[in-house]
């Protein structure tokens, strides 16, 4: 399936899931998704089943954004536990994305469906009659089953996805490997259980081949240690002083811990000259995206801010950025930092998601299906690709992920077919022929505004950005005692404004 029409399912209201190989643009038409249904004044709650991947789409984990955290069960009477924020946020979803969908245990679903049913009071309907897009590749990393907790499979396993019955969005089209490289040749034979010894080979090839001397690709393993062991070691070779970035961060310390798990920058960030970095986030102004890869050439005067020189040829000094853990439209925790790391190695775990230049990558402790599949997708072709090692796990993938993808490209052949009717409206989406739309959406957005003129007889600053000189106020009047009824009437905004803009500044805590 094609990207337009994957997305004009998706704004027809169909609960669905997006699938396809690596590569295929999941996260851009998810992106697209977000935006247009944003700017049709739906509410969009964007999750992820981890929070590297939440980052990536600027949401939260779908673990808190149902409140069910890293239970394997619903305690009894959690519905009535359930914090008036949340219970807020999950009551005006209308739609829910959930990323990285193969990680999430089937039980989990099910949780977060009985949480939204329970919560938005509409036991019959599935989530409680949000539509839902789940997105992911089930040849990808699969759901981690400790010992100490409940056993769980993939969501096709789930009592929900029966009922949800979601619209099966398989996209083939191909945008990181070219079509007549090997390597798509080689990740197409994997996802089909055709690995032939001819793939192998050319594979082993690549163990005799080296990068050329002073590149500076990024390497992939399998475990922290060695990726922790060759950044020190490589930063360590460099002459030069150091100069050492700590984040900053606002939020209690349990939610700036839970952000700090989910975020690439490190606590403490240390460079010199010569390093090689990777961007760790996407730039508004498109110099760079997460997983460019530069190399330190400078320190700006006065700030110290690395300036980077990234393969793209472009320079651009690197200042601090800021993650968000978000609860719905509430800020539990934020993170500033330089968004970079040292990019000599990551594991294959966090490079789920990335695009890299080139890679050296090192297979020989593969220790579960789809890991080779995840770490050799992340290059363009086959040139570009440096391996150390490889073991037979990492050509594996696991035989439940082949049954579920034949499965599914069964179901998207026929979704096709009852969707064929949108084609059309798709086609002239991609080429920009529905601007009479928006103007339908500013129609609709009248009520809003009708809404914000009545809030500003009482409110005059109701929803007008924060100045300076109001955060002053602000600041200084909460510093001084102020009570939020005066700091409201001073400033002329609503209590809650007055209690986000104070959460903003001193923490989720500092004001109940």
């Amino acid at each position: 399936m094609r990207q337009n029409l994957a997305l004009e399912i998706l704004l027809s209201g169909e609960s669905a899931l997006l699938t396809g190989p690596a590569g295929t643009g999941k996260t851009f038409v998810l992106n697209q998704f977000i935006g247009l249904s944003k700017a049709d004044g739906k509410y969009v709650s964007v999750t992820a089943t981890t929070g590297l991947a939440a980052t990536h789409l600027g949401g939260s984990t779908i673990h808190a954004w149902a409140g069910i955290g890293v239970n394997d069960r619903l305690p009894s009477g959690f519905a009535d536990r359930v914090s008036k924020t949340r219970r807020e946020i999950i009551e005006k979803t209308d739609i829910l994305i959930i990323d990285e969908i193969s990680m999430l245990h089937d039980y989990r679903l099910d949780m977060v469906d009985e949480v939204c049913r329970l919560v938005r009071k509409r036991v019959d309907e599935p989530f409680g009659g949000i539509q839902v897009v789940l997105s992911g590749d089930f040849f990808q990393l699969p759901p981690v089953n400790r010992s100490e907790s409940r056993e769980g499979g993939f969501v096709v396993g789930s009592q929900v996805w029966r009922e949800l019955d979601p619209a099966i969005l398989y996209l083939d089209e191909q945008f990181r490997q070219r079509d007549d490289d090997v390597l798509l040749e080689i990740l197409t034979a994997m996802r089909a259980n055709d690995l032939r010894r001819r793939h192998a080979e050319q594979l082993l090839e690549r163990t005799e081949f080296q990068p050329p001397a002073g590149a500076d690709l990024t390497e992939l393993h399998t475990v922290n240690v060695d990726v922790d062991r060759i950044n020190e070691a490589r930063l360590a070779e460099l002459t030069g002083d150091e100069v050492v970035y700590q984040r900053h961060t606002t939020g209690s310390d349990n939610y700036v811990e839970n952000l700090q798990r989910s975020v690439l920058a490190p606590d403490v960030l240390t460079l010199k000259l010569g390093a090689l970095v990777m961007a760790v986030k996407n730039d508004q102004a498109r110099r760079y995206v997460n997983g460019s890869v530069g190399m330190v050439v400078d320190f700006e005067p006065v700030t110290d801010y690395p300036v980077v020189e990234f393969r793209n040829g472009k320079i651009v000094t690197m200042q601090p950025d800021t993650w968000e853990l978000r609860d719905g439209t509430r800020k539990r925790a934020s993170i500033s930092q330089i968004p970079l790391r040292l990019a000599w190695a990551i594991t294959v775990h966090k490079s789920q998601g990335m695009t890299l230049d080139s890679a050296r990558i090192d297979l020989r402790k593969a220790f579960v299906p789809g890991m080779g599949y995840v770490a050799l997708s992340r290059v363009r072709d086959l040139d570009n690709l440096y391996l150390t090692g490889i073991n037979r796990m990492a050509l594996q993938m696991s035989d439940e992920a082949y049954a579920i993808d034949e499965r599914l490209r069964a179901r998207a052949a026929d979704d096709a077919k009852k969707f064929a009717r949108l084609r059309p409206k798709a086609d002239k989406r991609s080429a920009g022929q529905l601007k009479k739309s928006a103007q339908k959406a500013n129609k609709a957005s009248s009520g809003w505004a009708a809404k914000i003129a009545k809030m500003r007889e009482t409110y005059p600053n109701a929803y007008r950005p924060w100045v300076k000189s109001d955060d002053e106020i602000l600041k200084q009047g909460f510093l001084q005692g102020e009570t939020i009824a005066s700091l409201s009437q001073k400033l002329g905004r609503h209590h809650g404004s007055i209690k986000m803009r104070l959460q903003k500044h001193f923490g989720e805590d500092a004001v109940q």
